[in-house]
């Protein structure tokens, strides 16, 4: 909070050299907003960028994506005319002017208002499943329509892609219906068209409702968002509204399925899974599922939330504990299903530490979940990832395990605080990670206290999902080689912290209304040996693959991520870990000779080869070809699903807690033991730990100093 300080007392002191008095500033709250915004990132932002002629044509190239990604509604004469503001845009900034988002608006809402006009008309006429064509949903690569002529066969042909999708859906169904009684009369081919064609325009009349209740200032957010990502990936305008939204998802305290939402290539993709959750509970969905659709449990038809904004597609799938919706979701290998998820309040009690016993005949063995690092900011000795996990330490160490699991997979940060403080359970006293601040200012964060709460073998599991505070603490125990990394080629790469600016405060008096909010990147993370997190993230000591290895997800994946640097490496000493490099090679070898290994690469290039798979048929019998080859080809993987661990698992009671578990908790920890029996990647981990403490010493970890 120390750079918002100093960007709040340095920007009121030029509030009256920028002229902000009622008489002489813009009265419109949107210039308003440009000027503020544009001069709050470039002072309070890690690595402001020039707004010159460059960044100008990023801006143009984002916002007309997020505006119009797929080509819908825009036509290539109104793209040839925003091009005259192509290197505008860095002087009206500079100036506080809109006049390029006023031209594209206008142009929008004419464009939006033809489609709506001639949509129904083009649904009048069946669809012809027999004639064999191709449609490619590539978007970057396709050119905008020449004329409305041209702009009406483009929409024909996704619409004749909809409908082949829910026809083959319905003729799949009277068929099963048919198997199951020879005397059910199967409704006819074109009866199941033409409810195929009138599901969309009902589809098509929930789409416009929805974009219609869009108000200019929600567009206008879209330009703002549009000019600030340009700075990094991680700096975001909230207008009042999603200002709310954030500070309730930031208390942990909503009402949802329990996901969080991205829009990657105009698709709306799962990006994380909430635990606690309904989806986290029931294993619905998988990050990098995409929703296709969505509908409401009073409601027949299902809305297509491609292409839409997404903050619209996610007001559609949120909704009160004990409501249903239903999401059309394609699968990361390809597949397309429909999913019930029935929402709740996601139950912080499921984002706690906890611990499982893994008994083997050479000893046993202790895994801690950690599903992220929470505190609670008001008090820090009430409850936090920290004093969780030290509790569940010491109750291993009762239980004499020989070695130990720290679970990361999954988990994208959280407290900076618990980070540092649970690295220290595993070191003496020494520096944990580096904070190099605006300004250039460099912090080293420490653990100053020398005693070890564990000073046996560690295993740290991560995936490509292990973020921010994940990528500390595991870079840390990698630096003093306290621990083997065991997991994906490298963690997410996000070494880059934000602080969120309340805009109202810039201007005195409220005479503008709710101006929001600013989320800034302030600040970028080191590793006690000075390189960064950010891109690289953390690079495992174990290679372990996973479906996901092939997919573009991480922190180097997104628009203009801060860069990779490093700094002067801290003072710190790393130790001697016995049998640290034995273990690694054994590991490696059993790897390399493991056939489901082999079986996870292959699902990995397939799930690869699927997300970049944008061309579909047009026709019924291609159609449902492929898709059962594909659903031939994915059911090789199964044999992944039937991997069962030597190891016996014993869940324990959370540490320190004496109430009554209840019957729901207990049968949550009885499946989430089933759920480890089939988890190769916790079998290797145990598999590490036996080697490590195979012949290990009474003093297991000596520091290098005092061997000297």
């Amino acid at each position: 909070m120390q750079n918002y300080s100093r960007i709040f007392l340095f920007f009121l002191a030029t509030v009256l050299i920028l002229g902000y008095t009622k008489q002489n500033e813009d009265p419109k709250k949107d210039k308003l907003l440009i000027e503020i915004i544009s001069y709050v990132i470039e002072r309070g932002h890690y690595d402001p960028k020039q707004i010159n002629d460059n960044f100008s044509e990023n801006v143009y190239l984002n916002y007309l994506e997020n505006l119009d990604g797929q080509h819908r509604f825009f036509l290539k004469n109104d793209i040839d005319t925003f091009k005259s503001h192509k290197y505008k845009i860095d002087d009206e900034i500079k100036n506080a002017q809109i006049n390029f988002f006023d031209l594209t608006y206008t142009k929008l809402m004419q464009r939006m208002n033809e489609v709506e006009n001639f949509y129904e008309d083009l649904l009048s006429t069946p669809f012809n499943f027999n004639i064999r064509e191709k449609i490619d949903l590539n978007y970057e690569n396709s050119p905008y329509a020449s004329n409305i002529v041209e702009l009406k066969k483009i929409w024909r042909k996704r619409f004749k892609l909809n409908a082949l999708e829910t026809y083959s859906i319905k003729k799949e169904e009277e068929l099963q219906k048919k198997n199951q009684d020879t005397v059910y009369q199967m409704i006819s081919d074109k009866e199941l068209e033409n409810n195929a064609r009138k599901d969309i325009i009902d589809n098509m009349k929930n789409f416009f409702e929805v974009y219609n209740d869009q108000k200019r200032k929600d567009w206008f957010s879209i330009y703002i968002n549009s000019i600030v990502a340009q700075f990094d990936p991680h700096t975001f305008y909230f207008a009042p509204r999603d200002k709310d939204r954030f500070d309730m998802t930031m208390s942990g305290k909503f009402e949802g399925i329990g996901a969080r939402l991205n829009k990657r290539n105009q698709q709306i993709k799962v990006v994380e899974i909430i635990s606690g959750g309904p989806v986290w509970k029931d294993k619905l969905l998988e990050i990098g599922d995409a929703i296709l659709k969505v509908r409401q449990e009073n409601e027949k038809e299902a809305i297509d939330i491609s292409g839409m904004v997404i903050d619209d597609a996610v007001k559609l799938i949120k909704g009160p504990k004990g409501s249903k919706v239903f999401l059309t979701i394609k699968r990361v290998d390809g597949n397309i299903v429909e999913v019930s998820i029935t929402r709740d309040v996601v139950e912080l009690e499921e984002t706690y530490a906890k611990s499982t016993l893994i008994k083997d005949k050479s000893g046993d063995y202790g895994l801690i979940e950690l599903p992220k690092f929470y505190i609670n900011f008001e008090d820090y000795n009430e409850r936090n990832a920290a004093t969780d996990v030290k509790k569940e330490l010491e109750q291993l160490k009762k239980k004499n395990v020989k070695g130990i699991i720290l679970d990361l997979r999954n988990n994208g940060g959280g407290s900076l605080k618990t980070v540092v403080d649970m690295t220290g359970y595993f070191i003496e006293k020494g520096p944990v990670v580096q904070v190099k601040s605006t300004g250039g200012r460099k912090e080293v964060l420490r653990d100053n206290d020398p005693t070890v709460v564990w000073d046996g073998p560690i295993v740290v599991l991560v995936n490509e999902f292990s973020a921010s505070a994940s990528e500390i603490i595991a870079a840390a125990l990698q630096d003093y080689r306290r621990a083997i990394v065991l997991g994906s080629k490298q963690t997410f790469g996000k070494g880059t912290v934000q602080n969120i600016i309340d805009l109202n405060r810039m201007i005195s008096g409220g005479t503008y209304g709710d101006l929001g909010a600013l989320k800034v990147t302030t600040d970028k993370f080191y590793r006690v040996n000075g390189k960064s997190t950010q891109l690289e993230g953390v690079k495992s000591d174990i290679i372990f693959p996973d479906r996901y290895s092939y997919v573009e997800m991480g922190e180097k994946d997104q628009e203009n991520p801060l860069a990779w640097d490093r700094i002067t490496p801290a003072n710190f000493k790393p130790l001697i870990m016995t049998n640290y490099e034995y273990a690694i090679e054994r590991s490696k070898n059993r790897l390399k000779e493991n056939p489901i290994v082999s079986l996870i690469n292959e699902q990995a290039l397939w799930v690869q080869k699927q997300q970049s798979d944008f061309s579909y048929f047009l026709d019924y019998d291609s159609f449902i070809n492929e898709k059962e080859e594909k659903k031939q080809y994915a059911e090789r993987f199964k044999k992944l699903s039937e991997y069962k661990a030597p190891f016996e698992f014993q869940w324990l009671p959370e540490a320190g807690r004496k109430e009554y578990l209840n019957s729901d908790t207990i049968e949550k920890r009885k499946r989430a033991i089933e759920v480890l029996r089939g988890d190769i990647y916790i079998s290797e981990a145990v598999n590490i730990l036996i080697d490590l403490s195979s012949s290990i010493k009474k003093d297991r970890v000596v520091a290098q100093n005092k061997k000297r």
